[in-house]
Parts: C-alpha cells; structure tokens; sequence
C-alpha cells in the first residue's frame, strides 16, 4: 500500500505481512477557509435553485426518469461498464442494442437500486441496513454477483492496477476484523446533523469508499449514497441531481482527492473539489430540464390544432425517453397497434421524431433533440 503514515486514519499490518488503511472516525477537523464558505454558500445556492426547478415542473417525477437513467448509465461507466445512455434507452423502446445483456443488467439493477432506497426512506432512515438491501439488488445476477450480494465483506479486498496482489496495491481498506467497528462508527455519523449538510454527505462519500466494505459495487452504492443523502437532507423535493457524470468527466481527479485525504489528510482540496461538483451538475440539469421542457412545449402547441390525443400524450413521455415504437405506445396507452401507428405518422410528419430503425411492424424512431440534450457531455468550467 502506498500509505505509510496518515494523519486522518492509522496503518494496520496484516497477519499475512500486508498493511491496510483504517480510517479515523468522523468527523475531521475542519478548517473553514474563505474558500471552503465561499464555494458552500454558491453549492447551497444552486441546490436551492434545482429544488424550485424541480417543484415547478408539473411533474417532476416524469422528467426525473431520464436523468435517473443518465446516472445509471454514468455511474456504471466508470466500472467499466459500455453501454450508451442512447442505447439503453433505445433498447427500453425494443430496439437491439448489440451490447452484452449483463451491461444492461447492471444499469437496470442500478436504477433498480436507487428507487428502492428513495421508497426505503419513508420508513427506514439511512443505515447499515438500507445499504446492504440496496447491495443485494444491484447486484442480483450480474457480473460480480459471486461477491455476496447485501453482506458485507469478510475478506480482505484491495485497490490497484488490474492483477495486482495486496502486497502491490495503491490502497488496501480495513482488515476484515476492523471492518464491523468502521462500519458501525460511519452508521453513528451518518446521522450527525451537527455539519453543512453538503459537507457531511462529502465526507460519508469518502468514508464509505474508504472503508470499502463489499467486495464489489463499492463504487456504485457510493454514489447512490450521496443521492440518498441529499434527499434524507431535504436539501431536493425529488431526486434530480447525481454527480456520477461530474466524477466520471474528472475520474482521474476524483481518485485523487479520496487518496489524498487517506495518505495527506488534504480534507479542503475534497471538499472543494465536491461543491464545485455539486454547482457544476446543478446548473447541469437546470439547463437540460429547461430545454427539455421547452421542446416539449413547443411540440405540444404544434399539436393543439389536431385531435390525435395520443400523439400529444406521447409528446410528454418522450421527456421520459425520446425513444418510442408502436408495440411500445400500444401497451403503455392501452390503445391498438395501428392507433400507436397513426400516432407516430402524425409525430414523424411534425418533424417531432425520426425513424432509426426496424422493418415496418418493429419501427423505432427517436425525439432526436431530447436525446442529444440528455447525451451532451457534461461542461467542467475551471471557473465555477
């Protein structure tokens, strides 16, 4: 490991010669620098301005969709998974994706994951628990779901190059006989009310990637932690923001403000760096949301004119998912197959949607402006 002293945990050398890193319980002392308040105060704000974005949207749950499937997308990229947010939204509309099932897998069981924990809130607060229920399903029958899914680990896992031994790894976390007094500490502080709540959700991040505590999907249930959190927070009337594209568009950085804190106990250079993640995907989504909207809109009064109802109410569902099919309308109306049709023609000859695949009976088409909104890139400013 490459920790050898720390000031924010203490080195613990293995039975079998290797050492591990245990993490000091939080929290840390913090010192609160101009900069620290100063980028707080602009991350409060902008989440103050993505909660009225969300509550003004008449229904904020249906545009949620898609950005739950962004980060599901995001979040899985960054274990290695390939899939396109183009593609698992186009397989959702029946279209072939090409892509290995078990990648779709992951993303549905990620999604999966993140509803389960948001209804798991009503009536269980964050906790041990909730977690490991959330482990369980997001790797339900996927790749690593040989890493015992929803226990926590009982042997030592590591951090480094692809085939490397502990005895080479750049981070080992907690021995297995350390992890259950790590854990049960990080329960107790996931409820400690006493910080900036956008502070304590950057430290339970760091601490729960720290600690390390399944054998796989660590990364995942990290950062549909800090969703869970800003919902437990109040901070969001409904789950519409998630840095997995912020971490995923900085990864590099990202690895290296958590190894810092673990071997530097450089706590400030986290923090930043998480605010200005925060200010980033805020005015992230803020910006897709409103455009999103305002297509929908648009196309929506191009319609008003005609008595096609389903062809309108399809409109709306494309901010769900741009793609669509006519099997797809049919079942999620309730109408026929050639009503489905007659909608779609309506659609296409708008100019609302195009054709990208698919014979006559199996069409795909695609709201291609919504889709090219919801696969932009995320914009990393230095400035922020």
């Amino acid at each position: 490991m490459n920790i050898k002293q720390s000031p924010t945990g203490k080195i613990v050398r293995a039975a079998a010669g290797y050492d591990s890193f245990i993490p000091n319980p939080l929290p840390p002392q913090i010192e609160w620098s101009n900069l620290l308040v100063g980028t707080l105060s602009k991350a409060d704000q902008v989440i103050g301005m993505v909660a009225r974005e969300a509550a003004r949207l008449p229904d904020p749950h249906l545009l949620v969709r898609p950005f739950i499937a962004r980060e599901a997308v995001l979040s899985s990229k960054i274990e290695g998974t390939q899939t396109t947010l183009g593609e698992f939204l186009a397989e959702g509309a029946g279209a072939e994706s090409g892509r290995a099932p078990e990648d779709l897998q992951e993303i549905k069981n990620y999604i999966y994951a993140l509803g389960y924990g948001f209804k798991r809130l009503h009536d269980l607060p964050l906790s041990l628990r909730l977690i490991r229920e959330m482990h369980e399903k997001l790797m339900q029958g996927v790749r690593g779901s040989h890493a015992r899914p929803g226990q926590f680990r009982t042997t030592q896992n590591w951090i480094g190059i692809a085939g490397c031994t502990v005895h080479a790894a750049k981070y080992v976390p907690p021995v297995p006989e350390e992890l259950a007094e790590c854990l049960k500490q990080f329960e107790e502080f996931l409820h400690n009310r006493s910080l900036p709540p956008l502070i304590h959700i950057a430290l339970c991040h760091y601490q729960f990637e720290a600690i390390h505590p399944f054998l796989d999907g660590n990364g995942r249930i990290g950062r549909l932690l800090i969703t869970l959190l800003l919902m437990q927070h109040k901070l969001l009337p409904s789950p519409f923001l998630y840095l997995s594209a912020f971490f995923e568009a900085t990864r590099d950085e990202y690895y290296a403000y958590l190894f810092a804190i673990s071997s530097q106990g450089k706590w400030n250079d986290w923090f930043i760096y998480f605010l200005n993640g925060v200010i980033i995907q805020g005015l992230d989504v803020i910006s897709r949301s409103e455009r999103i909207n305002a297509l929908v809109d648009q196309w929506t009064h191009q319609l008003t004119n005609r008595s096609d109802k389903i062809a309108a109410n399809v409109v709306k569902d494309l901010a769900t998912n741009p793609y669509c099919s006519a099997q797809k309308i049919a079942t999620h109306f309730g109408v026929a197959f050639t009503t489905a049709q007659r909608a779609l023609a309506k659609l296409e000859a708008s100019g609302i949607i195009t054709k990208v695949s698919g014979s006559k009976r199996d069409r795909i088409y695609c709201a291609q402006p919504i889709l090219a909104i919801l696969e932009e890139p995320t914009k990393i400013t230095q400035e922020v």
